[in-house]
């Protein structure tokens, strides 16, 4: 959703946001612009469609000459994807350009209160109401403005601003959005995302919420809501460009697939020791774990279904009950939630506006959160009491894949933890050599389903896809039709196979596609019915199931594989193939792969 970049130094700075920006694509965007200051002087150029578009109105920045200046990609949410809709936006008088992500809840009062002080708008959008207020409160002090703006506005923002008679500085600003400071020599930087910094620098500072920034080539300067300045860490970011590049692949989603066993290995190896899982950062004792009555697991999305998936895991091995609950859901549904419950909240970004809503409400009624996420530095890492991070290295395509997998595996291990702690796990090594098998286990369903961009020749025609299974396989089926429908936009939705009957049958007709997962050895008969009951009424079913598994081969017309598995932990493995299934179905369909239509990678308003 949005995201915005500003450069000050010695360069050229439109050729930098226009790199900074391109890194940002993966949020999704419908427009883009930049705003450079050169001699006292804000030259705007803002365009639809993709920053190739951009790049080629300004030579790749190479027309647009200034040292300092601000970026943007927009996700439209108040006005049409319009050039007058696009960021940055101008002030009446010329001397203030803005960028903004986020949401200005109040924008329509403030917009009308400017127009009856003169103000003219040239644009639909609830930004331009923040430009407009930088210019009425601007007396010759950039920050003084900057804090009676933003004590205007309710809502959500990160905010990039320059002013014509401040040259050589940019300003930030942020309030439940994520914007990270970069720290360079000569030069620095902010973006909504450290994917557009790495290119030109790993030292970062995140700021908090309520906090400005003011940038000049050779400083950086934090301070509060109050105008006081704020001493900050430099954080040193660990990974480098080259692990958000393609590394030969024709798109990042299906690197991020190949990813899957170094990152879950990633996620597993330093927390294993002696034969144990080791949580360091949890720091849970006994005694708290020993009050908790109850674990509920909120998050939105592929996050949600991870926790659908952990959810039997959890309860089977620590015998905690857990409820799993749609963040959007939970955070208005006046949760029955006290000091006797453990928050989960799994996020990928950390940045989610629904989840960090619903964690901060159930943190008011008492209850202690623990947060699953990869972005270190995150929103959600900071409000929460524990942080478990899932270490999966940078994720760009928008439809996550090693950022579920990694979710699911801290589930796991989580599950074998706390059941460890608890005294009621007595197969501990088993299971932890089932754990630490997964890696090995998902680059073994790679290979053996290097037909399945075939089988995706034959069902991506179809108008719509059914995804059936139990238990464990029905949670998995969840995000396999999720992938399907968000990257190939076909119709595709998920059943649990034991409902069929009530009322989901009725739909099944003369070649029907249905995908059947069948992993579960202790529902095994079951599922084979559901798939017969299917077959009589003409359907066509794709049978996901171990390779030796004779029963299924025999009735199903298709098939993907995984190998043997504890089903306790099949989840992280069943997903592999049924990526890779709604890849090449996306593929073949022609469809924008790593930047799904109307889709975002973070989230980050309602």
């Amino acid at each position: 959703m949005c995201g915005i970049v500003g450069f000050t130094g010695q360069q050229n700075a439109a050729p930098i946001l226009l790199d900074g920006l391109k890194k940002l694509e993966y949020r999704g965007y419908d427009s883009a612009g930049i705003a450079v200051m050169c001699d006292a002087q804000i030259s705007v150029n803002k365009v639809t469609g993709r920053i190739a578009n951009l790049c080629e109105r300004t030579k790749d920045g190479e027309a647009v000459p200034g040292t300092v200046g601000i970026g943007h990609t927009r996700w439209a949410t108040h006005g049409a994807p319009t050039e007058e809709n696009a960021h940055p936006h101008l002030s009446n008088d010329g001397r203030f350009a803005v960028v903004h992500n986020g949401i200005i809840e109040n924008y329509i009062a403030l917009r009308e209160k400017l127009i009856k002080d003169g103000y003219h708008f040239d644009s639909e959008t609830d930004t331009e109401v923040i430009v407009h207020l930088v210019e009425r409160y601007y007396k010759g002090d950039m920050l003084e403005a900057l804090i009676k703006t933003t004590n205007k506005l309710q809502g959500s923002y990160a905010l990039g601003v320059i002013c014509s008679e401040e040259p050589g500085k940019i300003y930030a600003a942020r309030e439940a959005s994520p914007l990270i400071i970069g720290v360079g020599a000569d030069e620095n930087y902010f973006a909504s995302d450290v994917t557009a910094l790495v290119n030109h620098t790993r030292n970062v500072i995140y700021l908090e919420d309520g906090e400005f920034a003011e940038l000049s080539p050779d400083a950086v300067h934090v301070y509060d809501c109050l105008g006081k300045p704020v001493d900050k860490k430099v954080t040193r970011v660990l990974w480098d460009v080259q692990a958000a590049e393609k590394g030969g692949y024709e798109h990042f989603m299906l690197k991020e697939i190949m990813e899957q066993p170094a990152a879950v290995k990633a996620t597993i190896a330093p927390r294993v020791k002696d034969g144990k899982i080791v949580f360091e950062e949890l720091g849970i004792t006994l005694p708290q774990l020993k009050k908790i009555r109850k674990i509920v697991i909120t998050a939105c999305g592929s996050a949600y279904y991870a926790g659908c998936a952990g959810k039997y895991a959890i309860e089977h091995l620590s015998k905690i009950p857990v409820e799993v609950e749609l963040a959007s859901e939970l955070r208005y549904s006046d949760p029955l939630i006290d000091e006797h419950t453990l928050l989960v909240v799994i996020s990928q970004s950390g940045e989610t506006a629904d989840t960090i809503a619903a964690m901060k409400e159930c943190k008011a009624r008492g209850a202690k959160s623990l947060a699953i996420v990869n972005v270190v530095g995150s929103t959600v890492a900071k409000l929460a009491d524990y942080t478990v991070y899932t270490w999966a290295g940078p994720e760009i395509a928008v439809a996550t894949t090693k950022g579920y997998t990694t979710q699911v595996t801290v589930l796991y291990m989580l599950a074998l933890y706390f059941a460890d702690m608890l005294d009621r796990v007595d197969d501990y090594s088993i299971r932890l050599k089932a754990i630490e098998s997964l890696p090995r286990k998902i680059q073994q369903a790679i290979d053996i389903n290097s037909h399945v961009q075939y089988l995706a020749q034959k069902y991506h025609g179809s108008k719509s896809l059914f995804f059936i299974g139990r238990n464990t396989d029905y949670a998995t089926a969840l995000e396999g039709s999720l992938k399907m429908k968000e990257i190939s936009y076909l119709h595709a939705e998920a059943y649990a196979a034991g409902e069929l009957k009530h009322g989901t049958i009725a739909l099944i007709e003369d070649h029907q596609p249905v995908i059947a997962l069948c992993c579960n050895p202790m529902i095994m008969e079951k599922t084979l019915s559901n798939i017969v009951e299917v077959k009589s009424r003409g359907a066509e079913v794709l049978a996901l199931t171990f390779k030796n598994n004779q029963k299924i081969l025999s009735v199903a017309d298709d098939f993907m594989f995984i190998p043997d598995i504890d089903a306790l932990f099949s989840a992280v493995i069943e997903i592999v193939p049924l990526q890779l299934l709604a890849y090449y179905v996306a593929k073949e369909n022609g469809c924008d792969i790593d930047k799904p239509k109307n889709l975002a990678k973070s989230v980050t308003v309602e």
